[in-house]
């Protein structure tokens, strides 16, 4: 068994309708001049003007910034920081999905340890103690409240790249399913391929442990419970809840037990043809659990994942193969060699170099 570290650092309130209770959560956390972090989503949904009204019904200041993009960029963060600088905020917000999420970190970093994200890529590099933040995912995806890392789009090189420290993370999260249900079939079908992409990957990494394995296979048993049925019935509060709760769970293992050859295939592809992430992994994951096979405990190795996850892929809409999400053929070798060097790629229990890359595009391909 690997040795491991694991401190559960952030508080989950979990229920439908919890999210009224954000002003009373975030005086708990000592708040009084609050940034509110949120997508241009839950500004149209209403939700980022809901969340104003009950921070200032618990007498705080509110500030907010909507200006990112949905791959938020360093320049999007940088703005933010420079925004909320004259505020004198000590309190964080992120509400949305993991572009929301992560903007909000990679700001708090600026806003207290100063300089430009630039400085910051890689882990362990914070200069201070964050301000406290507290965050409403509403997309059962990445699990962004549960991790210490942010993915952010270097300008210099247009290519993901990620921030973290141990201080990066959020004290508090509200899981309310109400907030996912109207969320768009795209959308949910891309952002559950990311937590289910999560975990099965750590079910396998080198770096897997007894923590995060329960993570893993609790989320994997809710995502294979409940994915089909929020495609089926978008309204379903109880499976919605379930989703956010795997995601989360999810993103736990991520985070104990690091990831694999599938996100490092996925991120060329979200870089270079837009692909969204969940997408670009429904894409990958069945081939490269296949490729690793012999790697997967026996009774994962036994519930013919591969199958599942192509059957999920098909009635969630999303595209089957390579070809059909527009990717040409002939940059596979190209595409194999970025994927080979993302950091991801060393966790995989096989070799994972240009050659393995290529096998697994090409398995993708058709």
């Amino acid at each position: 068994m690997n040795p491991f570290d694991f401190r559960p650092r952030t508080r989950i309130i979990f229920g439908s309708g919890e999210f009224s209770r954000l002003g009373e959560i975030a005086r708990e956390l000592g708040g009084t001049r609050c940034l509110l972090v949120a997508d241009q989503g839950m500004v149209q949904a209403r939700y980022a003007q809901e969340a104003v009204r009950s921070l200032k019904a618990r007498r705080m200041e509110v500030f907010a910034f909507h200006d990112f993009a949905t791959n938020p960029t360093a320049a999007n963060a940088e703005a933010g920081a420079h925004y909320a600088s004259t505020f004198n905020v000590d309190l964080i917000v992120g509400l949305g999905g993991g572009s929301s999420l992560d903007c909000a970190k990679a700001i708090n970093l600026l806003l207290t340890s100063g300089g430009k994200i630039a400085d910051y890529w890689g882990y362990g590099k914070a200069k201070q103690p964050l301000h406290p933040m507290l965050a409403i995912p509403t997309t059962a995806g990445p699990g962004a409240e549960s991790q210490t890392h942010a993915t952010l789009v270097d300008d210099a090189t247009r290519t993901r790249r990620s921030i973290g420290d141990s201080r990066m993370i959020y004290r508090t999260a509200i899981l309310d399913p109400k907030l996912s249900l109207t969320q768009p079939a795209a959308v949910t079908a891309a952002a559950g391929f990311d937590a289910i992409a999560h975990a099965i990957e750590t079910l396998v990494s080198t770096r897997r442990n007894a923590a995060s394995e329960c993570f893993s296979r609790e989320a994997w048993r809710l995502l294979d419970e409940n994915f089909e049925r929020v495609l089926k019935e978008p309204e379903d509060e109880n499976a919605r809840g379930n989703m956010l709760v795997a995601a989360h769970f999810a993103g736990l293992a991520a985070e104990n037990a690091m990831l694999g050859a599938a996100h490092a295939c996925a991120e060329p592809l979200t870089v270079h043809y837009g692909i969204p992430h969940g997408t670009a992994l429904s894409l990958v994951l069945a081939r490269v659990i296949e490729w690793s096979e012999e790697f997967l405990p026996h009774d994962v190795a036994d519930a013919k994942i591969p199958s599942r996850l192509r059957d999920l892929a098909r009635r969630s809409g999303l595209p089957l193969s390579l070809k059909d999400a527009n990717v040409p053929e002939g940059a596979l070798p190209r595409l194999a060699d970025e994927a080979a060097a993302q950091w991801t790629g060393k966790f995989s229990p096989r070799k994972f170099d240009a050659e393995a890359a290529h096998e697994i595009y090409r398995a993708a391909y058709a």
